[in-house]
């Protein structure tokens, strides 16, 4: 796979042997969001293991397409395109979704339908930790201890819209599909995700400016991160436990690298309200299930070396560069709130726990 210039660092993964390996060999397998940064990389993986790989998406990949694997530029809402695509296919990986900060839900229920209509056999839907965090912290959750946020409780769209789709995947789980076969169904709740090429995340990276930074909320605050290679890995795994002799489909697993860190070493909080609260309060996940039912075992890597490789790749902003300005504009703007909030503290006593927390680094 060689990669377009605008993402050099983002590097082949090697294919996963032994006991990641898994079962598709030279099965036929769908995946969702295949333009993605974690869906290109599963499709990739599973490319290098033999297995034909068609990657679906609304817009075109920015890396060359591996061999083993075809793209189709489709809306996967048009029931018509899918259940044409879905010919012969034994899994399908569900990992599309709108962004972060989008205003629209990727409708899931196709992908159902084509499950039962096309004889697909398994059906692994990609969901978020945030569908079981609400906004306060937890501290080494389980997926039975940590229920899903009731519907109307939910921090954000994203984590509702995601919460919505893991009941029908789990809805679905054992319906019979033409050819007299079942469907079987499984959901992995990732934390944020990290690896070569990542953007969503390691942008926001605040190491190399050590003027100023603040944070809100707790500065202790701790949450799980997840290797892009680990989430493949544990993917690959589920699609083998999806069988009648191992019978561990309906499950919800979560998945990170099994360490925890604190989240404000690496990101400014200049970002959507959501995600100030996905950041500002400790939520950390236990990998138990995932590792007895799954196999799952995740490689280590170092998240500093991944902020590391991501600041030396990154072109230095010019001096003059809009996004500079803007940064100057918002030290400023957020130097004003620290003296505004220093004199109404003289004027009034104030619960400082329950304001912004600033704190100057010179160095």
């Amino acid at each position: 796979c060689h990669i377009q210039t605008q993402y050099p660092d983002c590097v082949v993964a090697a294919r996963l042997e032994g006991s990641e390996q898994g079962q598709h060999g030279t099965g036929r397998v769908l995946v969702t969001g295949g333009a993605g940064y974690f869906g290109f990389r599963l499709g990739r993986a599973l490319a290098g293991q033999g297995a034909t790989v068609f990657l679906l998406d609304l817009h075109k990949p920015p890396w060359d397409i591996p061999d083993g694997a075809v793209f189709q530029q489709i809306d996967i809402r048009d029931y018509d395109a899918l259940y044409k695509i879905c010919a012969g296919v034994d899994v399908i990986y569900h990992t599309a979704s709108y962004g972060m900060s989008g205003p629209e839900q990727v409708m899931f229920g196709w992908c159902v339908v084509v499950c039962t209509e096309r004889g697909i056999s398994k059906l692994i839907y990609t969901s978020t930790v945030n569908v079981a965090f609400a906004g306060r912290p937890i501290e080494d959750g389980d997926e039975d201890s940590v229920p899903c946020v009731p519907l109307d409780m939910h921090i954000d769209h994203y984590s509702r819209t995601k919460a919505i789709a893991e009941r029908m995947v789990l809805a679905a789980d054992g319906r019979s599909t033409k050819g007299g076969g079942l469907l079987h169904t499984c959901v992995l709740r990732p934390s944020g995700i990290y690896g070569p090429g990542e953007r969503r995340h390691l942008h926001r990276v605040n190491v190399e400016r050590r003027l100023f930074s603040f944070c809100f909320g707790d500065h202790n605050a701790k949450m799980n991160w997840v290797h892009v290679d680990n989430l493949v890995m544990a993917h690959v795994l589920a699609a083998d436990a999806l069988t009648a002799d191992k019978a561990f489909s309906g499950q919800v697993y979560f998945i990170n690298d099994g360490e925890s860190a604190n989240v404000f070493e690496w990101l400014t909080p200049l970002v959507s309200s959501n995600q100030i609260k996905n950041i500002a309060v400790s939520h950390t996940f236990k990998i138990e299930k995932a590792q007895r039912e799954l196999g799952f075992s995740p490689k280590k890597y170092s998240l500093t070396d991944s902020v590391d490789q991501y600041l030396r790749s990154r072109p230095p902003p010019s001096a003059a560069s809009p996004l500079n300005t803007q940064h100057h504009f918002l030290l400023l703007l957020l130097l004003l709130m620290g003296f505004m909030t220093l004199v109404i503290s003289f004027v009034h006593p104030i619960n400082y726990s329950l304001l912004c927390c600033f704190k100057p680094i010179f160095g």
